[in-house]
């Protein structure tokens, strides 16, 4: 059976197909321990994978991304006040109070934060907000690549919807409340991408001209019967103290666009940035404008491996992928901190390089510095990959995902 056909399944109320029993059972057991027995409702949202446009949501880019099989699970019950109780494996305990959510600095980069910039983006749009209380258990580690803070953002945006609002809101807006909190509240400047496909599901390819109502194209792909396989390698690196670095490739990519007269790159062609490169250099910098080269090739890259993945074509898709790989080391620069001693998104790729030869492709994954990269590996080669990769970086670091279907739901 492939993932497409247990999520249409699982769509007909069969949540144990990809649900346990026992793991649902325990979610319940664990939020009566914690808050007393209830009328307890049970939510997921999935973390994602970026497939496509790194780096370009930011500059109004497009991208193409999925949702994956690794989860963020709730079992949630409203309350008759506006306070938010969660307990959360790994985190403890989170409070809020939907009536007083306002940006704390001093809360900055906590579940804290996320919890009250979500209230306080449903309550802002004119939605409704009420308390409740949770138990969350994710799959979706800290630091694995997969945008662990978007799943928490966008399941908190789910529990809202079903609770209080009749499952009303569309994937975009809860995303766009998702992103809200994590720039305002949380303090991390990131794009919409990660949002977007946790609350979307599948393979979506993204178009961000118009980031207030972003264009979502669902890409009707089966990607467990090409012959390949997903490996993400978590190198174990830490994501701590980067978000100067992060923050350096939109500041620097805006910087470029405002030497062309625009506030962000989308657009720009490359010949023209090509003609404009001696007096652009001048003005922004040698990074800035290799950085600028990198989105304007970036951008229409998502959008050709979209297009092979709906018509089917596997091996011009995996040569797109080699060259955003290539562009992201070379271009962006985001595959290690200048002058730091630690190389191991390098060491990844470049031993992925190896194993897969012309076979396959491997990239960084998400914002890059440190964390994970991805791999395309051919059935046939994954378990010596996965081999070689966990003696590099330890027992577990490389995992191979599905994608999932379906975004941020209320389980049946």
């Amino acid at each position: 059976m492939t993932e497409n056909e247990i999520y249409r399944r699982f769509d007909a109320k069969n949540s144990s197909l990809f649900f346990s029993p026992q793991r649902l059972a325990r979610a319940r057991t664990q939020f009566f321990e914690h808050f007393g027995q209830s009328a307890v409702r049970l939510f997921s949202a999935p973390g994602r994978t970026e497939i496509g446009g790194n780096h370009t949501d930011h500059n109004h880019g497009r991208v193409l991304a999925a949702a994956v099989d690794l989860d963020v699970l709730a079992a949630a019950a409203p309350r008759q006040d506006n306070k938010i109780r969660i307990y959360s494996e790994g985190f403890g305990e989170i409070f809020a109070d939907c009536a007083s959510c306002q940006p704390d600095p001093a809360q900055f980069g906590t579940p804290q934060a996320l919890t009250a910039g979500v209230a306080a983006g449903f309550s802002r749009r004119g939605w409704h907000c009420g308390g409740f209380d949770a138990y969350i258990e994710s799959r979706v580690l800290p630091g694995s690549g997969l945008s662990s803070s978007a799943a928490f953002e966008v399941l908190l945006c789910e529990i809202f919807n079903a609770l209080y609002n009749n499952h009303l809101l569309d994937a975009i807006t809860m995303a766009q409340i998702a992103q809200e909190a994590e720039n305002v509240f949380f303090g991390k400047p990131c794009g919409l991408m990660d949002q977007t496909a946790c609350a979307a599901g599948g393979f979506v390819s993204i178009d961000f001209a118009d980031p207030a109502a972003p264009m979502v194209r669902p890409i009707s792909f089966d990607f467990s019967a090409s012959g390949y396989s997903i490996v993400l390698t978590d190198t174990h690196a830490s994501h701590a103290d980067l978000t100067e670095e992060y923050a350096d490739i939109r500041t620097e990519m805006q910087a470029a666009a405002h030497f062309f007269g625009q506030d962000v790159l989308r657009g720009i062609q490359m010949e023209t940035l090509l003609a404009a490169l001696p007096q652009l250099r001048s003005s922004v910098g040698d990074r800035a404008a290799l950085r600028a080269m990198h989105f304007v090739a970036e951008d229409l890259r998502a959008q050709a491996e979209a297009a092979a993945l709906e018509t089917g074509d596997v091996e011009t898709f995996l040569s797109l992928v080699r060259e955003s790989g290539i562009s992201s080391w070379q271009l962006l620069q985001n595959i290690s901190v200048p002058g730091a001693a630690d190389q191991s998104l390098a060491l990844a790729l470049a031993v992925s390089a190896q194993l897969l030869g012309s076979r396959g492709a491997c990239r960084v994954h998400g914002g890059g510095f440190a964390g994970t990269i991805q791999a395309f590996v051919p059935n046939d080669l994954c378990q010596n990959y996965t081999d070689q990769l966990d003696h590099l970086f330890g027992a577990g670091s490389a995992q191979r995902i599905q994608i999932r279907p379906i975004g941020a739901i209320e389980i049946a």
